[in-house]
């Protein structure tokens, strides 16, 4: 009877956070341990369904990046990056197209549509859903002007055609978005997850973006987790050297959507069990959450 009353307490507590969220969008960047643990995967498939069903609706954009180089490596091409991001020449951009859309986006959906719910796949290039232009990224040094780096088709977003989702959503259906966008030139671009994510929740005015991650949030100086902060308050992190390597992309990202619009955005341990309900429905919740000003 105990365990009952617990259940029935831990539903309770649900309560005020479904009514909050009804009806709202809540954007999900899938990516890291979570989309390779086979328990993971199957408990992020049970957590947005949950979520449809009791009408919020999910967003879902995913990474890739270990699986793209899996298959660069079968077919003897070696990966290469510039300042963290891929470059990514004609060649590496079909692979990139065939992991992203057509292998991983549709084990997605498909282990969404196995565990009862309605996941249907988008890439960037479907109904110009995410548009895109050529990133241009300046190398600069002490003793020398500032280079431009060619990274090839690595883009970055321009335009999200929110219409498309909504529509989507509002037909019970839960979108799933390879980061591939689609320039003026019809040709594809390669686009990092967290911005397509982000881009993503600012056009449809989203409630929350969770950024799964293999870590458990912003850490402060002696390793401790920090629950909330605000921009300015991650600003000063970045200052002080707190906030550094991986964790500065996704930081900004965060900054960036908040400023855009949406209430809150968060990075989240996809390594915990049921990490986006708990994040959502918790008044703890689980990692990092960063808000205006």
């Amino acid at each position: 009877m105990e365990e009952l009353i617990a259940r029935a307490k831990t539903l309770v507590e649900a309560l005020p956070y479904i009514r909050e969220f009804y009806g709202r969008t809540v954007v999900i960047k899938y990516g890291g341990h979570a989309m390779v643990d086979e328990e993971l995967k199957r408990n992020f498939a049970l957590d947005v369904i949950l979520m449809k069903y009791v009408g919020i609706n999910p967003v879902i954009v995913h990474g890739g990046g270990p699986q793209i180089n899996h298959l660069l490596e079968r077919l003897k091409i070696k990966p290469n990056y510039v300042q963290g991001m891929r470059v990514t020449d004609s060649e590496t951009m079909d692979v990139v197209e065939m992991v992203l859309v057509g292998k991983v986006n549709k084990e997605i959906v498909g282990l969404i549509n196995f565990h009862g719910g309605k996941a249907v796949g988008l890439s960037g290039r479907d109904g110009d859903l995410i548009r895109a232009r050529k990133m241009k990224v300046m190398k600069e040094t002490a003793d020398a002007p500032p280079e431009l780096i060619d990274l090839g088709r690595v883009g970055e977003v321009t335009g999200v055609n929110g219409d498309l989702l909504t529509s989507l959503s509002s037909q019970s259906f839960i979108p799933v978005i390879a980061p591939v966008g689609v320039g003026t030139d019809g040709q594809a671009y390669n686009i990092n997850a967290d911005l397509v994510a982000g881009a993503v929740a600012a056009e449809l005015g989203a409630a929350k973006l969770l950024l799964l991650t293999d870590v458990a949030g912003i850490l402060n100086a002696d390793g401790g987790l920090i629950s909330s902060l605000t921009c300015k308050d991650a600003d000063k992190l970045k200052k002080d050297g707190i906030i550094k390597g991986g964790m500065i992309p996704k930081v900004n990202c965060c900054q960036n959507v908040v400023k855009n619009g949406v209430a809150k955005a968060h990075i989240v341990d996809g390594r915990t069990e049921h990490a986006v309900l708990l994040e959502v429905f918790t008044r703890s919740g689980v990692g990092t959450e960063i808000i205006k000003p």
